[in-house]
Order: C-alpha cells, then sequence, then structure tokens
C-alpha cells in the first residue's frame, strides 16, 4: 500500500507545480520574468521558448530587461512579446529590450482572479483523478488483504487528497492576495 500512497503523493506534486507554473503567467503588476515563461520566439527557422534565446531581469519593481544572447534575435523576441496575450509593450533599445510592466485597473485585476481560480480547478480535478487511481489500485489489492486494510488504506488516500486540495485553496489565495493589492 506505501506504494500506492508515494504514487499518489508524487502524481499530486505534479498537479501542485503545474499549477504553480500556470499562475507565474499571470501578470501581478509588479515585473516578475516568470510572465514571460511562455512566450516563443521565432529563431532561425524554429520555435524555442524566450528564456533559450535571452535573459530576462527585473531591474526594478516596474520594468523588465531581456537580453538577448545574440543581437540577431532583437526583433523576433520583440515581436513575440508584442503578439503575445500579454498586453506588454515591449521597448528595443538596440542591445536589449525594456518592458514597462503597467498597472493593472480593477477590471483587468477581476479577469486575473478568475484566471487564477479556473487553474486551482483544473488542478483540484487533476487531485482528484489521481485520488480515484489510487482508489482503483487499493480495490485491486482488496483480494489479498483484509477488509480493515482496504478501509484504511481509503481513508489514507482521502487524508493525502484533502493535504494537497487544501495547498492549492493555499497558493490561490497568496495569488489573489497577489493580484488584488
Amino acid at each position: 500500500m506505501k506504494e500506492i500512497y508515494q504514487d499518489a503523493r508524487t502524481r499530486m506534486s505534479k498537479a501542485i507545480d503545474s499549477f504553480e507554473s500556470n499562475l507565474a503567467v499571470l501578470r501581478t503588476g509588479r515585473a516578475h520574468p516568470g510572465i514571460l515563461k511562455k512566450i516563443t520566439v521565432e529563431y532561425y527557422g524554429s520555435t524555442v521558448p524566450l528564456e533559450q534565446v535571452a535573459s530576462i531581469t527585473t531591474p526594478d519593481a516596474r520594468t523588465l530587461l531581456v537580453t538577448p544572447w545574440d543581437r540577431g534575435a532583437l526583433q523576433p523576441i520583440e515581436k513575440a512579446i508584442r503578439d503575445s496575450d500579454l498586453g506588454l509593450n515591449p521597448n528595443n533599445k538596440g542591445d536589449a529590450i525594456f518592458i514597462s510592466v503597467p498597472a493593472l485597473n480593477e477590471e483587468r485585476r477581476r479577469e486575473l482572479v478568475k484566471n487564477a481560480k479556473s487553474y486551482a480547478e483544473e488542478a483540484r480535478v487533476a487531485i482528484r483523478n489521481v485520488r480515484r487511481d489510487a482508489l482503483a489500485e487499493v480495490g485491486k489489492q482488496s483480494k489479498t488483504v483484509g477488509e480493515d486494510e482496504v478501509k484504511r488504506a481509503e481513508a489514507e488516500v482521502q487524508k493525502i487528497t484533502d493535504e494537497y486540495i487544501k495547498k492549492v485553496d493555499e497558493i490561490l489565495e497568496r495569488k489573489e492576495q497577489d493580484i488584488l493589492h
């Protein structure tokens, strides 16, 4: 049964990691390199993630600085940022791109919170799917172990599920506070 618990914990942790990765992309009104995480750049005929062709830093709370490894990548990087759905306006300075992160208005904040809640629900569903799979495994082993052991295993799987659902809720609460303030 320990293998079932360990597998469930591992898969639920991956759901939490995916959830946090999705949240990192949501803009909070402060400059954060994670905002640009999902941007891909057309570079010499192939599509690559931005972080593979440039470094991304935050010189201050409202500015992102994108410095490409190759100056030939400046135009494609600028285009990729401009074409993204992030609403950012890159400013090409010749050897680097500066991006001023505008303050969020109330409507945009509410929209971002709604997106964050959607990501949280996806994470909860993923965790519940792991619970379902773990309970199915417990059911398969019910022929070789006693009924009491099966009940104990089901209770343990539920306890693990509740723990991870609580983590999702805590992460969501922190992100909501970050977006709204």
